[in-house]
């Protein structure tokens, strides 16, 4: 059997207090991408998760190993998963794995969304890939109706900066916002983009408070964004907590002649909004 991962962006993400575990308050839009590690899923003799080519810790023998632990009585599996999402780069590669994992097991054990909680705070969103207001530290999903089509060209960089060195550095700025700003950004969000429109139509709502942390980190973030506007994104944004540099279009014909102006080797073109 051959799953799909979609890839996600964050549309926003706007952060707030520090939670007591260490974790902080959110308010995100995540919409999936076409783009989309394949998973291909094998009975075998014994359980075994295969990335080739990626070292490190992998989101998705936690899942598998999760359901386990909850009871999950299906036959060994053999999951070996091919990569197309670039790593560490604030597309959610990794925890789109670990929801596809999980999705193996809907029907038959409860409360996957607590199990995908437990995992990362990326992978409940990623149970159901759709346009999602994300709250809480990820856990609070809320399902948005399709999006008008869109499309996008993401500059990764090279991907490997690690999320929890830019969370610091934002708590170092002294990013964030209070709760009750996050509510009535949610609010907006919600009225912005509950009727199916492009992100296009809302696009004075959108930023990312870890921008600032993200680009002390990783200057070159600047440049990749500065290139996007020069191509003509008509939203330019970054996504999650880098260093994916993302552009919006209306169409993907348009996204594609902006990637052609780029003349970078990382560009990545792909429709948004949908999974594959």
């Amino acid at each position: 059997m051959r799953i799909l991962a979609p890839a996600k962006i964050n549309l926003c993400l706007f952060l707030g207090p520090a939670r007591e575990e260490g974790l902080h308050e959110l308010c995100s839009l995540f919409e999936p991408l076409a783009l989309a590690d394949s998973i291909e899923v094998s009975e075998a003799e014994r359980d075994q998760v295969l990335c080739p080519g990626i070292e490190g810790e992998n989101l998705a023998v936690r899942a598998l190993a999760a359901l386990r632990d909850r009871g999950w009585e299906g036959s060994p599996l053999r999951i070996e998963i091919e990569k197309r999402t670039p790593v560490a780069a604030g597309l959610g590669g990794g925890s789109a794995d670990a929801a596809a994992v999980l999705r193996l097991a809907r029907g038959a054990i409860g409360e996957l969304e607590v199990i995908a909680a437990e995992i990362g705070a990326d992978v409940p969103s990623q149970l159901v890939p759709a346009l999602s207001l994300v709250r809480g530290a990820g856990e609070r999903v809320e399902r948005l109706p399709q999006p008008a089509p869109h499309a996008v060209v993401l500059l990764p960089g090279g991907g490997g900066l690690s999320t929890a060195g830019v969370f610091a550095e934002a708590d170092r700025l002294g990013l964030g916002r209070s709760a009750v700003e996050l509510d009535e950004l949610a609010a907006r969000l919600r009225a912005a983009a509950g009727a199916g429109a492009s992100p296009l139509d809302y696009a004075e709502l959108l930023a990312n408070d870890l921008e600032p942390a993200a680009r002390s980190l990783r200057p070159e973030i600047g440049a990749a964004l500065d290139a996007l506007r020069e191509a003509g994104a008509p939203l330019v944004l970054l996504s999650g907590s880098g260093p994916t540099a993302v552009g919006v279009f209306p169409s993907l014909g348009e996204a594609s002649r902006a990637s052609s102006q780029l003349g970078r080797d990382d560009a990545i073109v792909c429709e948004a909004g949908r999974a594959p």
